[in-house]
């Protein structure tokens, strides 16, 4: 859907209305809207040189005004690090979390979306081995096996990722190390796994990625209380590790 100049105008003006509800008495900057093909849901606001620039992912192309309207106090809201009103996230949300719009971001992601890949063989641990172990140890082979790869960058807040859209398990490489017990690689990979055996549950617009069943399977990991400890022991240093330049 392309939008024509006045109805632009229109979503910009919802945001000199949203400007002026948390600033009364300041003068708005312009405000520049336009729409982006971002991969995700994803939206942006900044200002440079005294003029307000909106970005607006193509995904919402055809969001009506009312919950435009409710991403406008949002957006504004977040610059001028002030609190959103009641009503605007649920506004926005209850267009941004319906069955249309997931599935179309989902579309939109697959379609264009970029994985990297690296290998799943590392220095230390080979996650292939360690992801066949697991499969016929805890799920009796039936687990699908996914592309696996090693991150390409250290990470210390995310330690592994299952991405349904591309069917990829990410493990971070900070975990690649001699200093790392195999067991604590393997439960990494062990809960990724869950993710497949226990998918994504949607229930009136929200997503629930870990159900009872899934931390009740997730206990059934040997070695859980072990590698929750060692994970909890050592995130300081796996920051320090991978802030380094």
């Amino acid at each position: 859907m392309t939008y024509s100049r006045t109805e632009i105008d229109q979503i910009a003006a919802l945001y000199v209305e949203a400007f002026r509800w948390y600033h009364p008495k300041r003068a708005v900057a312009p405000i520049h809207v336009s729409f982006y093909p971002y991969i995700g849901i994803n939206h942006t606001i900044r200002s440079r040189n005294g003029e307000i620039f909106v970005r607006i992912c193509e995904i919402c192309s055809e969001m009506p005004l009312v919950s435009h309207k409710g991403l406008a106090y949002i957006l504004v809201g977040k610059l001028l690090r002030r609190k959103i009103p009641d009503g605007a996230n649920e506004v926005y949300n209850a267009y941004i979390k319906s069955d249309f719009i997931r599935d179309k971001a989902s579309d939109n992601k697959k379609e264009y979306g970029r994985k990297v890949v690296t290998s799943s063989k590392g220095s230390v641990y080979d996650v292939d081995e360690i992801f066949a172990e697991l499969n016929r140890k805890y799920f009796g082979n039936y687990i699908r096996k996914p592309v696996l790869t090693w991150s390409a960058k250290k990470t210390y807040r995310i330690l592994g990722h299952h991405d349904s859209t591309h069917d990829h398990i990410t493990i971070s490489t900070s975990l690649d190390s001699p200093n790392t017990p195999r067991y604590v690689v393997e439960y990494v990979v062990f809960h990724e796994m869950l993710h497949i055996a226990h998918p994504t549950k949607h229930v009136n617009g929200r997503r629930y990625n870990h159900t009872a069943a899934f931390k009740n399977d997730e206990r059934k990991f040997t070695y859980y209380e072990e590698a929750e400890r060692w994970i909890e022991r050592n995130v300081r240093r796996l920051k320090k590790e991978a802030k380094k330049r």
